[in-house]
């Protein structure tokens, strides 16, 4: 097996759906923005990324697109993906005065091979000197201080913008897992669709995110919480504006919180009895955006009969596990290893 050895200006990347994450070897996190891009149609130059670029969308003129590249964890749009990807590495590197990094990205464990050489590409042609992949489970769960080297199960739930995650992990390696393609975009569109049904209201995936994070939750709260939100009358087209209760985000939001619970429940159904026994000792972890949803960690617990614990920042979980794989290369680099073909 070839080892590589990492310099002090090496790059992690979480790649998200929704966010992307960049740390630096000895500087920690050093970029947090929304996976968002918009980009002149004339001249395809950047016209502004991040919280600037997601600002822009649904409100742009024609010469300007703004568009999320990434789609169910993986580039839905080539082209943009790898602008924004340049973009991001030129901030880093002219900010830290770095040359061509070496760049660890963290990928769903259910991408193709055709997918993870799209990310390889696009990375290398952003600047990359050369890349490498780690699977966002296992980068989720090393961000979350779990003991993946030792020889005890450990299961970690990450829920992110395009994928949900679900991991079992053992001697440094993934045991049994599941990517599903449900996780916080999905949660928006159901909630939208919510609205139109039950609401006649049309609202745009930004304020049902908005609800999501405010009021959603996946059980209900001891104390019922509200939100006034404004949208189109699908009767006159006029604008209007609805009061929305949690109680109605709970069923709003049932379709997919019940796939990421039953995706769950597949994972471990398919663990071997002595790491189930581990797991049941130690509890299912969350990580991801997906995490913070209020009272889905009382739902699991619940559905699972186990302790369920949201881990420690759980948005920066996936990119700190990529900074703890630079770090600590020799002792983890077998959680960079899968069974289709060679990460590193």
């Amino acid at each position: 097996m070839k080892l590589f050895s990492f310099g002090s200006k090496d790059i992690g990347i979480d790649l998200g759906t929704a966010n992307i994450l960049v740390t630096l070897k000895g500087k920690g996190i050093v970029l947090k923005e929304p996976a968002v891009v918009a980009i002149d149609r004339r001249s395809e130059n950047i016209v502004a990324t991040g919280i600037e670029a997601k600002e822009m969308l649904g409100r742009t003129p024609e010469q300007i697109t703004a568009v999320k590249p990434m789609k169910d964890g993986v580039i839905a749009n080539y082209t943009a993906t790898q602008l924004m990807l340049r973009n991001i590495i030129q901030k880093v590197r002219k900010k830290y005065s770095i040359g061509k990094p070496r760049i660890i990205v963290g990928v769903p464990s259910g991408i193709t091979e055709v997918e993870e050489r799209a990310v390889e590409a696009a990375t290398m042609q952003a600047g990359a000197r050369e890349v490498l992949l780690i699977e966002e489970p296992m980068a989720a769960a090393i961000g979350a201080m779990l003991d993946v080297g030792e020889p005890s199960g450990n299961i970690i739930v990450d829920i992110g913008g395009g994928t949900t995650e679900v991991a079992v992990i053992s001697l440094g390696g993934i045991v049994v897992s599941q990517s599903l393609r449900v996780a916080g975009n999905e949660i928006d569109k159901s909630i939208v669709n919510y609205l139109k049904r039950e609401k006649n209201i049309a609202v745009g995936e930004t304020t049902a995110e908005q609800l999501k994070m405010e009021i959603g939750c996946a059980a209900p709260l001891m104390t019922e919480a509200y939100m006034e939100i404004r949208g189109r009358d699908l009767t006159d087209g006029l604008p209007k504006t609805v009061t929305i209760s949690s109680t109605e985000m709970e069923e709003a939001m049932r379709e997919p919180i019940e796939k990421i619970v039953d995706c769950v429940k597949q994972t471990l159904e398919k663990t071997p009895p002595e790491l189930l026994s581990d797991i049941m000792g130690k509890g299912i972890v969350l990580a991801g955006g997906g995490a913070l949803i209020k009272n889905l960690d009382k739902l699991l617990s619940s559905e699972t009969q186990m302790p369920v614990y949201v881990a420690d920042d759980p948005l920066e979980c996936v990119v700190k596990g990529t900074g703890r794989t630079l770090d600590e290369i020799e002792k983890l680099r077998t959680g960079l290893i899968n069974n289709r073909r060679r990460k590193i």
